[in-house]
């Protein structure tokens, strides 16, 4: 299946797509909902080592001290007395990384089609040599909105969705039903696979993972009217892709058809333990300028009952 990038329903500068959805009125009904109690962190954190998309060469996460306490001593960088080194004791660090490693969004400019993104912006006439010009994380703004939990893993009665399995319209509707909730325009909706039951196994978790389908992308966003998609897999969607024509079709499709946003590598699990389905979601990325992804720390609050 095959499709065409879309013009933006939000006017011909829009870079942010459904996104514009979230509004003061928007805002203003999930906070009237939540209980502060308890929050559920949905982030992991950053090592050397973690699994990350690596298949085509992208760097890992690394990082290295810069200044430590020794070395501020003899390097003596500021050009200071030793006892003032000895007593500051100053440690730096510094870290490199994909920016899609680890918990993180995806902006808009990530993929599309024949040269052209999310409503009609061209590599031609917005790529630089450094980034894009739009659609970049700078542009997000902070996401509150009402978050459903998908349990596609539960809803099957397995700890873990076998690999490559694609989640479909009817695993959506099921799960649903089964949670008994209802999606609604405007919701960010996270997807169950039990992937992260095998962080951070590198192959285990990267490998043939199980996510979303084209029509199950196209029944959330279509149907649904959810502003972002989140996974706690490092893609989304289901791979390898069963379409030929495309090896990322999900992310193809959410970004230049329907200006869905993917917020990918959460960590679902206590949520789904204590079966909580319907929260307030919390999250901002970076603002890094122009890039095509962006890490982020999202988390949840649940809604009083």
């Amino acid at each position: 299946m095959k499709f065409e990038v879309s013009k933006s329903p939000y006017g011909p500068t829009d870079e942010i797509g459904r996104l514009n959805e979230i509004t003061e009125r928007s805002r203003t009904k999930v906070l009237e909902r939540i209980n502060p109690a308890r929050v559920y962190d949905l982030s992991v954190d950053y090592f050397v080592g973690m699994p990350s998309w690596d298949f085509v060469g992208d760097p890992p996460y690394q990082i290295w001290m810069t200044h430590t306490p020794g070395g501020t001593i003899v390097d003596n960088p500021l050009g200071v007395s030793e006892a003032v080194n000895r007593y500051v004791s100053y440690s730096g660090d510094a870290i490199s990384m994909y920016t899609h490693c680890g918990t993180h969004i995806d902006t808009l400019n990530h993929f599309g089609y024949n040269g052209v993104i999310w409503n009609g912006y061209t590599a031609s006439e917005h790529l630089g040599a450094r980034h894009w010009n739009v659609c970049g994380a700078d542009k997000f703004p902070p996401i509150i909105a009402r978050g459903v939990l998908l349990d596609i893993a539960g809803l099957k009665g397995v700890d873990v969705l076998p690999p490559s399995y694609g989640i479909g319209a009817d695993d959506l509707k099921a799960a649903a039903k089964k949670q008994n909730v209802q999606l609604a325009s405007g919701d960010v909706v996270l997807l169950r696979t039990g992937r992260m039951r095998l962080w951070p196994d590198h192959d285990k978790y990267l490998i043939d993972e199980p996510g979303l389908d084209v029509e199950g992308a196209q029944y959330l966003a279509e149907e649904g009217k959810c502003i972002a998609i989140g996974g706690d897999n490092v893609a989304l969607e289901q791979l390898p892709s069963a379409d030929p024509d495309s090896y990322l079709p999900v992310h193809c499709y959410l970004f230049s058809v329907v200006g869905v946003v993917i917020i990918e590598v959460l960590m679902l699990e206590e949520l789904a333990k204590e079966k909580i389905y319907e929260f307030a979601f919390f999250g901002a990325p970076l603002r890094l300028r122009g890039s095509t992804g962006s890490p982020m720390r999202p988390f949840a609050i649940p809604f009083a009952r």
